[in-house]
């Protein structure tokens, strides 16, 4: 058996950080991490940084930011975010400056806990590993569901927190939703018989407005493109399957039909919003690189297997939603002539077909643990004594599902495709509490959460962005650096020393 000070699972960029502040601590730091890439999707294709208030942001993730600027000899700010293999080497260089030990392609696959509820070991591939302390940093939460520390998946009730944002959302129009009297069915545009569903819709039927579904944020991967000479052309996947596109056409006669002029920017974000003119591809219409089927539903709580048919699944709906945009006649000519200036950069993901390697899990698990974050406490700027870190994105749930209902419409109902779940509510500056990172005190007393923290589903909304990430993981390493040090359980760390030494490293605790 591998033994170390602190196991840090999962080279997130929440992971990078703990292990590296862990490190600089005096602990001895083993990370493993699942796949073969350091940095999550920091590395992993999302190169636009959503930071929301700068002035919070500082630390190891101010460092990082500065990192960038250092790397491109530019003013801090000056681009979104960095090249994706930038990242992965920022993020390679500071594990290697303090000495962490990385293992790559060790999944988790089980976790022994003591009568003392403290974990002894976790298995990881074919290897066991014994430490202290250990920090999940993973985005499933892995590790705190092997270790049996509760959690809770998707969206709540909202009666539970008394939050106004909680549970399924009402159907209301946006850009982000489908327009009406865009049928859901096989073989009928208008929506008067009911039939077969058309594929990328989610059968339902939706729970009340306001009723916890369990529903996550919706999955998809964010490609990186580019218009360089050399780009790498979209390709025509042999599994393609022009079946599966047929509620985009419906959508673009629609638009036709309304006179409405769609551009390819206006789907997809084509802008050269990274440096070398490359562009972090998002979905910011009701069709995007976002899968909305549901099948994300599932993810959290699946077995190996079927995450790795999940994963597939939205990595071939990238690569067809790309082809189809830029080669279907059902795409108004603008689109398609647009969507071709774009390839895939070949200094990019050239291990994976230059593909992004990291699925962009939103979210996932979610720990109950001393204290649950709901938006209460961002939507007031709530003050915590025990802050840690700080966040200020404002609460940014993406859409949750694409379904249908009856629309009741003179003489005879309509079917009609609903887009549901998106929300965007502004927040000021708030707090993170150390007890959100924490597991309740019968349920582990030695580990840590930086990514999978203890907050409702709204909360999580604003706290799961990178730069967060980033920072609460800054925090996680200094306190297991600390717990292995005092040899005290995570929850009886002196929260004033941590504070201390974070302040000291630069993270801002309060405005």
């Amino acid at each position: 058996m591998t033994s170390a000070d602190v196991i840090v699972y999962a080279a997130t960029s929440a992971g990078v950080c703990a292990a590296v502040a862990a490190a600089r601590h005096g602990a001895q730091v083993l990370l493993l991490e699942p796949g073969h890439h350091v940095g999550g999707m920091t590395s992993g294709g999302l190169g636009y940084t959503d930071m929301g208030d700068p002035r919070v942001v500082g630390g190891m993730a101010g460092r990082f930011r500065q990192a960038v600027a250092d790397h491109y000899g530019v003013a801090p700010g000056t681009y979104a975010g960095p090249e994706p293999h930038v990242a992965e080497a920022i993020f390679d260089r500071g594990l290697e400056e303090v000495g962490v030990t990385v293992l790559h392609g060790r999944r988790l696959t089980g976790a022994e806990v003591g009568p003392d509820r403290r974990i002894r070991s976790v298995t990881a591939g074919d290897e066991a590993f014994s430490a202290g302390v250990f920090v999940d940093a993973s985005y499933e939460g892995d590790l705190l569901a092997a270790a049996g520390v509760p959690y809770a998946v998707g969206r709540e009730d909202r009666t539970l927190h008394g939050e106004r944002y909680a549970g399924r959302q009402e159907l209301v129009p946006g850009r982000h939703t489908m327009p009406p009297w865009i049928s859901p069915f096989v073989g009928d545009p208008v929506g008067n018989r009911e039939g077969p569903l058309l594929p990328q819709i989610r059968p339902g039927p939706m729970a009340p407005v306001g009723a916890g579904d369990g529903g996550v944020m919706s999955y998809g991967y964010r490609v990186c493109l580019t218009t360089a000479p050399d780009r790498i052309p979209f390709e025509r996947r042999p599994g393609y399957d022009e079946a599966h596109w047929e509620l985009g056409r419906r959508l673009f006669h629609h638009w036709a039909g309304q006179g409405v002029e769609v551009s390819a920017g206006r789907l997809i974000g084509l802008e050269p919003n990274l440096p070398h003119g490359k562009s972090d591809a998002n979905s910011l219409g009701p069709f995007s690189l976002s899968v909305l089927d549901g099948s994300a539903w599932e993810y959290p709580d699946a077995g190996p297997a079927r995450r790795e048919e999940i994963r597939l699944h939205h990595l071939h709906h990238a690569q067809d939603f790309l082809w189809f945009l830029s080669h279907d006649p059902a795409v108004p000519a603008p689109v398609r002539t647009e969507m071709q200036r774009w390839g895939l950069p070949r200094e990019e993901f050239a291990d994976t077909d230059h593909l992004p390697h990291q699925l962009y899990v939103r979210e996932a698990r979610r720990m109950v643990g001393e204290y649950v974050l709901t938006e209460h406490d961002l939507l007031a700027g709530r003050r915590q004594g025990d802050v840690v870190a700080m966040g200020s994105y404002h609460l940014d749930v993406r859409e949750v599902q694409r379904t249908w209902r009856w629309v009741h419409e003179h003489p005879n109902p309509v079917a009609m495709v609903f887009t549901e779940g998106y929300l965007s509510v502004p927040v000021v500056p708030y707090a993170v509490p150390y007890r959100s990172l924490v597991p309740r005190y019968e349920d582990c007393t030695n580990l840590l959460v930086p990514v999978c923290v203890s907050a409702s589903h709204v909360a999580f909304s604003s706290v799961r962005m990178e730069v967060q990430y980033q920072m609460l993981g800054h925090a996680a390493g200094v306190a297991a650096a600390a717990a292995v040090r005092t040899g005290r359980d995570v929850q009886a760390v002196d929260v004033a020393d941590v504070q201390d030494v974070l302040r000291d490293e630069g993270q801002v605790l309060g405005l």
